[in-house]
């Protein structure tokens, strides 16, 4: 099981690309649609009607723990050109840091509105996303991955094994998984910000190890509380 370290960093990734996208109809009844899983994440995007600073888990740009980690060790770790997936990935301003970084990224989510609105604001990287669900990703996705990205996802699974046992489905038997959450001190099972000790302990019941220390750090260039951050790199284990 990983351990921790802890640090603060700081990176200035604040993208104003705030691109006018269309909004369904159905935005006017959103209540009108069944209440499947995709239905309530497409919602709150609907619900946003167009201001990234209303859609879920926007930070104004590419997370700045992904970019640092991709300055300071994807050098080591990563091949260039690698196969890249971002689950659940919103806006694409990870996914679109990807492709300019020159990987191969395929990049999606639940929300259909989300994809929308992420092609609309990475015109170069519309190609990479895709509608999507985590749990049960189509067959071409699966174990076809060099390089996996979570990022502030996890926190709100409604369960966190399966959420991991879902990403450890697309990666290839030698690709790294890269976990970037909000953290706590304290242990919890609810959905929220983790514990290192409850990240490890999800990603062990899923079937990953971890590889080095989970870090545990305060990120200077969030919002005007530094939000606390987890970042881990975890790999298939190999009973899983």
């Amino acid at each position: 099981m990983a351990g921790v370290t802890g640090q603060s960093e700081g990176v200035s990734t604040t993208n104003t690309n705030e691109v006018s996208v269309p909004v369904p109809a159905v935005a006017v009844r959103p209540s009108i649609r069944p209440r499947t899983l995709a239905n309530v994440h497409d919602a709150l995007y609907i619900n946003a009607i167009g201001d990234p600073a209303r859609a879920p888990g926007w930070e104004g740009g590419a997370c700045p723990a992904l970019v640092t980690w991709l300055n300071a060790i994807a050098p080591q770790a990563l091949r260039p050109g690698a196969r890249a997936a971002v689950t659940c990935c919103g806006l694409g301003d990870d996914a679109a840091l990807l492709v300019d970084r020159g990987y191969d990224v395929t990049a999606f989510d639940i929300a259909p509105t989300a994809i929308d609105w992420a092609r609309a604001r990475h015109p170069r990287a519309a190609q990479c996303f895709h509608t999507g669900d985590l749990l049960d990703p189509p067959s071409k996705w699966r174990g076809h991955f060099d390089f996996v990205v979570d990022v502030n996802t996890l926190c709100s699974a409604p369960n966190r094994v399966a959420h991991l046992k879902g990403v450890r489905s697309l990666m290839t038997s030698r690709a790294i998984l890269l976990v970037i959450c909000h953290g706590i001190d304290e242990a919890s099972t609810a959905p929220g910000p983790l514990s290192a000790s409850t990240l490890a302990q999800a990603a062990s019941e899923a079937g990953l190890t971890g590889v080095g220390d989970i870090s545990d750090f305060e990120d200077a260039t969030g919002p005007a509380e530094p939000p606390r951050r987890l970042r881990g790199m975890f790999r298939r284990a190999s009973s899983a």
